[in-house]
């Protein structure tokens, strides 16, 4: 590990990161380096970690092997890691409070430029922005909607729909379940669920019946909490409010609509149509640093 190393902490609706400027590639980001950087006891705590450096960057140094469609070499490249040290294709949440990095440390001269993942391009629009907060939209690309599955959280069976929104989901609508309801699950016992339909793990969302929209924009109305693969439950998944929304349209028989998706952490809206879905929400940068040299 390098004597100096720099992050800020940051989150979008308290799903939370640690980001690290590493516009040259020299941090080594080991499953236990970052393990250890989200430890909430023994460093910084977040749900993951957001490494910042250019797309070619990344390929030149051997992390990426090549960059998806849409994607130039100096793009600014989301390497996004899990709580656990596990490599993530893509985080809502984290596009959004890496976008708001970029605009507030004007690494970016727009407001709408273009974040690589490892899902692919992600378009972002920063409406608003200070050094604390910021207002940013995300083209999340299409919410693809696949087999019904089931998982079993807390000794109850729930049924729903798997949804690739660039990484795996099981999006579980319950007719009849309750905010408060919801509330009283317990998403840190033992879930399980088909691994022939997830091979690689997936994030399960438990969510209310859609409720009628308060704002004439607004289709419908939702909460949801999220367990996910790598990380545990955490207070809002960016990709798993898309598929929440997504499948709170299929709920209704619709495909396409804007659904306010309440979180623990707060309220997204998710737009879906047939060939995209946006997702539009907050980002807080709280404070920045420097990991003293052999703390691990």
């Amino acid at each position: 590990m390098f004597a100096r190393v720099d992050f800020v902490k940051g989150h979008g609706t308290q799903n939370d990161f640690v980001l690290l400027p590493d516009p040259g590639v020299q941090l080594d980001l080991t499953p236990e380096f970052v393990s250890a950087l989200c430890d909430r006891h023994r460093g910084i705590g977040a749900d993951g970690v957001l490494r910042v450096a250019t797309a070619g960057a990344l390929r030149d140094a051997g992390v990426l092997t090549a960059l998806g469609a849409g994607i130039a070499d100096d793009d600014w490249f989301m390497d996004y890691r899990n709580g656990d040290g596990s490599i993530a294709e893509m985080c809502g949440n984290g596009v959004r409070v890496f976008a708001h990095f970029l605009a507030a440390h004007e690494l970016v001269s727009e407001r709408s430029f273009t974040v690589g993942s490892r899902a692919g391009a992600r378009p972002v629009t920063v409406h608003a922005v200070t050094g604390s907060s910021a207002d940013v939209t995300v083209n999340m690309g299409p919410a693809r909607l696949g087999v019904d599955s089931k998982a079993q959280i807390d000794g109850r069976r729930y049924a729903g729909v798997s949804v690739d929104v660039g990484n795996p989901h099981l999006a579980c609508v319950v007719d009849g379940l309750t905010p408060q309801d919801l509330a009283d699950i317990d998403l840190c016992g033992s879930i399980t669920f088909d691994n022939t339909v997830f091979p690689d793990g997936v994030n399960i969302e438990l969510i209310t019946a859609p409720s009628a929209g308060a704002a004439d924009a607004v289709d419908a109305e939702i909460t949801m909490r999220v367990h996910e693969r790598g990380v545990g439950e955490t207070r809002s998944c960016g990709t798993g409010v898309v598929a929440a929304g997504a499948a709170a349209l299929r709920f209704m028989g619709r495909s396409e609509g804007t659904v306010l998706v309440n979180v623990p952490g707060g309220q997204i809206t998710v737009t879906v149509d047939d060939e995209n879905t946006t997702l539009r929400g907050p980002s807080v940068l709280v404070g920045a640093g420097v990991l003293n040299e052999g703390w691990l």
